[in-house]
């Protein structure tokens, strides 16, 4: 009589069992993708802190450049005062132009000029350079807005108490100056003391900065308008240029 001799059992955990050609593909493809986004994470780490340090350079260079531009116009006055001349400042680069009328029988040409403008509400505000071009528009718009020359206060307080940028065709607060990158990098802005410096002296991009900028919407100001919005501001009215004194105006509407 033949004895079978008994089969050995391979236990389960010494069995190697292999995984499946797909699987592996996608353990690899999984494994890689999650290198680079911690590749991209580290290389956007390294990229805010040098950009920070950029910011915090430019920043400082700004103040210089502010400082120096405002002891030179103190120097300019006094030697003309010395000299028994009177002191012409330069004229306005910038203007910070404000609607105060609504759309209630507006001809077809100064409509399509406060929506070239973006002044589409009472109480918008935009920035706009001043060129020979745009003279001509405001004075055809003049009757629904009223304008004038910001200081760097106005324009600092407007973009970091009002400032809104467009992204996507919509509203974002500038909480950061990653946004401002994100949309402006391309331009070398990089921060919010850059939006505001390119803005304040009308750098070569500010067109694209003040395009970024969604058009502020200011309050009604403190104590209201004159009784007369339909006279100049020179009779007693509000409409119109107003030169430096725009910046009273703004801080009553901020």
């Amino acid at each position: 009589m033949r004895i079978r001799s008994a089969r050995k059992v391979t236990p389960e955990s010494d069995r190697h069992i292999e995984a499946p050609e797909t699987l592996l593909k996608k353990r690899k493809h999984s494994e890689k993708a999650r290198e680079e986004r911690l590749a991209a994470a580290v290389a956007a780490r390294k990229a805010r802190r040098t950009n920070k340090k950029i910011a915090f350079k430019r920043a400082d260079t700004y103040v210089k450049e502010y400082l120096a531009k405002e002891q030179e116009e103190i120097r300019l006055k006094r030697a003309a005062r010395s000299a028994g001349d009177f002191y012409v400042p330069a004229q306005a680069k910038v203007y910070f132009v404000i609607r105060i009328k609504g759309i209630n029988e507006i001809a077809p040409k100064p409509r399509k000029i406060l929506q070239l403008l973006r002044l589409l509400q009472i109480n918008n505000g935009v920035f706009v350079k001043v060129t020979k071009a745009t003279e001509q528009m405001l004075r055809l718009v003049e009757p629904y807005i009223t304008y004038g020359e910001p200081n760097l206060k106005t324009v600092r307080e407007l973009i970091y108490k009002r400032g809104y940028g467009k992204v996507d065709k919509q509203r974002i607060p500038l909480s950061s100056n990653s946004t401002i990158e994100a949309a402006l990098g391309k331009y070398d802005i990089l921060s919010v003391e850059d939006l505001v410096h390119e803005i304040y002296t009308a750098g070569p991009n500010f067109k694209q900065a003040s395009n970024f900028l969604w058009p502020f919407k200011l309050s009604n100001p403190t104590g209201g308008w004159r009784t007369r919005k339909f006279k100049h501001y020179v009779q007693g009215g509000d409409q119109g240029n107003r030169e430096e004194n725009i910046n009273t105006l703004v801080r009553q509407m901020n």
